[in-house]
């Protein structure tokens, strides 16, 4: 497939500089560009790529002031950043997907398929299961019984959907995801941990995605809620009971204990840890490996662990490199008060 720089930008609402009849068929970032591929600029920090990069044509913001002469075709949009994305769906949806059952699938007699849907080999659908139009179920992906999956899915290899789970509409499964393993609940006895029975479901809803060897573990009772527009990077853990709102997203590593609701527009780094039983206000930022405790205000920033405020972390962190220093201090001054004590 070709695109012209023209209707590139038409379909952005952007405007062209340059050749309107720049032909792009690829995509590549703008350290990558080669002939016939269309790059992006948003961050200010690879500007001094586009001076030579190879590519065809590049999306920069309206804004972008060159220093010298481009020889790419410029296409100007309010957000390159937010166009390419625009612009890689609009080619995803334009491949060719997949259809039909494999034959070395097993697809239960009392499963319910829709006609267009992909199900790859070694794929397994129990009984009583219920996949929706258009949803792509990739080889080795396993869902059990009485699970149901909404419209236009993708489950990549790997993925296991334990009985009674829900997966909404347009939701996107990557490799190794496992949906409704029991959460982590034993009871302590004289012997040792009695398992308690976790005879919940987890229920997603529509246009999550779920990254790689991530978890959602069943609830107790009930059910643990990932819901509309959630984005969980690889590794992520959720546990039992846990409610996560709309929109939160949250990165590789981050842990979330049982019972805890996470509200809307949530934004996680890295590795972030969770405590159960809590409420975690909308809207609330917290930095790479912080560990949250406790119940914040709405719109906190928040970094360390236990987490606090991120600048005064950010603070206290400036004194850490002088804890040495200052503890060499008030030895002398230490020193020095106990001399002239002495005097005294």
């Amino acid at each position: 497939m070709e695109f012209l720089a023209q209707q590139i930008a038409e379909f952005l609402g952007g405007s062209v500089e340059g050749n309107p009849q720049a032909k792009v068929s690829t995509f590549a970032k703008i350290e990558e560009g080669q002939p016939g591929a269309l790059s992006f600029l948003a961050n200010p920090k690879y500007a001094h790529y586009i001076y030579d990069t190879q590519s065809s044509i590049v999306l920069v913001n309206r804004d972008f002031t060159p220093e010298r002469p481009v020889a790419a075709t410029l296409v100007r949009v309010d957000n390159a950043y937010e166009s390419i994305a625009r612009l890689l769906t609009l080619y995803e949806s334009m491949t060719q997907k997949r259809t039909g059952i494999h034959p070395l699938a097993f697809v239960s007699e009392t499963a319910e398929v829709a006609d267009d849907v992909y199900v790859g080999a070694f794929a397994y659908i129990g009984d009583g299961a219920k996949i929706a139009a258009g949803t792509q179920i990739y080889p080795h992906t396993v869902v059990e019984e009485r699970a149901t999956i909404g419209e236009g899915c993708i489950l990549y290899p790997n993925v296991s959907i334990y009985h009674d789970c829900k997966v909404g509409n347009h939701c996107i499964l990557h490799s190794g995801v496992v949906i409704g393993a029991d959460g982590f609940g034993f009871a302590p006895s004289a012997e040792g941990y009695e398992k308690i029975p976790q005879i919940g479901i987890v229920t997603i809803e529509d246009n999550v995605e779920i990254g790689a060897n991530a978890c959602v573990d069943r609830s107790t009772m009930g059910s643990t809620y990932i819901r509309r527009g959630v984005k969980l990077d690889n590794l992520v853990q959720i546990g039992h009971n846990c409610d996560i709102h709309s929109h939160t997203v949250m990165s590789a590593q981050t842990g979330v204990a049982g019972s805890t609701k996470v509200g809307e527009w949530c934004m996680f780094g890295g590795q972030v840890g969770i405590a159960g039983h809590i409420e975690v206000a909308d809207r609330t930022q917290l930095g790479a490996q912080s560990g949250l405790i406790s119940n914040k205000k709405a719109g906190a920033v928040l970094m360390g662990s236990p987490a606090i405020d991120a600048k005064q972390w950010m603070k206290a962190q400036a004194l850490l490199k002088r804890l040495p220093q200052m503890a060499d201090e008030i030895r002398e001054l230490r020193k020095e008060l106990a001399e002239l004590k002495d005097k005294n």
